[in-house]
């Protein structure tokens, strides 16, 4: 069985095989992604739950895509 390479390894490696508007792109989407973690912390912490669901997946034609999420939010009656 072969191992994949450590995660940040592979990343480094995708990272210098795209173009300065791909990594661009990267980067905002882990920003964002930061944010949204930061904001389902602070949810849940506030008292409720918060689940992602994917709601679509966007095509981009030419065999690109992305999913689109969806946040579930449920309170918990006490």
């Amino acid at each position: 069985m072969n191992a994949k390479p450590p995660v940040k390894e592979r990343t480094e490696e995708m990272g210098s095989t795209m173009s300065v508007d791909e990594q661009a792109a990267i980067r905002m989407v882990a920003n964002d992604l930061h944010r949204l973690n930061q904001s389902v912390m602070k949810a849940v912490e506030a008292g409720v739950s918060v689940e992602l669901i994917r709601s679509a997946r966007h095509h981009g034609g030419q065999g690109n895509w992305g999913d689109l999420l969806t946040p579930i939010i449920v309170k918990q009656s006490r």
